[in-house]
């Protein structure tokens, strides 16, 4: 009987060391003064997140709870990003085994003011490499090329040596190929992998290469970051997202300036002008800006009842290349 009450006993202490805890992360994005910029906390390195507890309503409740609590900034369009279950994910310092339920929102310029509890920063100053809009960033070339170069000769076969370098490739571009700005999280992870991020810390050894210079953040959360990019950069070609960034008025110039900011790179202006009009997203208010900086500009509205006419709809990026 003793022996059966210890056996309970000592169950209950594994299950309760091997519980499960549900956070809510959120990545809140805004564009600001053609800077895609994201919300954070603390020294500018912590995503606003809490974790689920039983009087939250649902999980978005919670989230919006917690976002509000901690900046002050209400929640407008959300999507749930991505669960992150990993059973080593870095940064948790618990013996639980900790899911992240991450969330994407989005927000309107005149809604993002800064307070003392929060701040907006651009997402390039976590992911410099990713911003092509004045052409392949020097950090690319100068800084990453030679040391992910460095990292995949340094296999130990020549089959991973290989399979390290296609990888590369593939995902910057390298050796003549296109750059693909979708594949943020696939370049982030290997960035960490070779051990060139202050995140992958636990990861390196006592030979790890220099850093790439970038800003960090706590845990995974530039993890959750990458991935909110990658997926926005593929949303905003077949649904029309970007509108929820955009003011209630606005110019076309504005419109295409905005969507340059979160692709990363330059858009082809008469393209995406016809392709805008051909698509019939945005209607004339009939009011003209003269807060241009040049010749007046016509202002436009983006038309909601084009998401009654047709289910998938977006700006579709008519990039320019060279």
């Amino acid at each position: 009987m003793d022996k059966q009450a210890k056996g309970t006993k000592k169950d209950r202490a594994a299950v309760k060391a091997d519980e499960v805890t549900v956070d809510l992360i959120a990545f809140v994005v805004a564009v600001n003064e053609n800077e895609p910029c994201v919300l954070t906390i603390g020294q500018a390195d912590t995503l606003p997140s809490g974790p689920f507890a039983l009087e939250h309503r649902s999980l978005q409740s919670g989230l919006r709870g917690w976002v509000e609590q901690q900046t002050g900034h209400p929640l407008g369009y959300i999507e749930q990003l991505y669960t992150f279950a990993d059973r080593d994910r870095i940064g948790s310092g618990r013996r639980q085994r900790a899911i992240s339920i991450s969330y994407l929102a989005l927000t309107r310029k005149e809604q993002a003011a800064s307070s003392p509890k929060c701040g907006w920063r651009s997402w390039y100053e976590y992911f410099p490499w990713e911003d092509h809009r004045s052409g392949t960033p020097p950090i690319e070339l100068d800084v990453l090329r030679p040391r992910l170069i460095e990292w995949a000769d340094g296999a130990g076969d020549a089959a991973t040596r290989r399979e390290r370098r296609q990888r590369t490739a593939t995902a910057f571009g390298f050796d003549g190929r296109h750059w693909n700005e979708e594949l943020a999280l696939q370049r982030y992870e290997l960035i960490y992998e070779a051990g060139l991020v202050q995140e992958a810390g636990s990861a390196r050894d006592a030979t790890r290469p220099s850093l790439v210079p970038s800003k960090s953040m706590v845990a995974d959360h530039r993890r959750i970051v990458a991935t909110g990019i990658a997926r926005l950069r593929s949303k905003i070609k077949y649904r029309p997202v970007v509108f929820e960034l955009m003011p209630q008025s606005f110019t076309l110039l504005q419109l295409q300036r905005t969507v340059e900011a979160l692709a990363g790179r330059l858009i082809n202006k008469p393209n995406f002008r016809r392709l805008i009009e051909q698509q019939e997203l945005v209607e004339e208010t009939g009011e003209i800006s003269v807060d241009t900086g040049g010749r007046p500009a016509r202002l436009y509205r983006f038309r909601h009842a084009v998401l009654d006419e047709t289910p998938i709809v977006g700006t579709k990026l008519p990039v320019a290349r060279g």
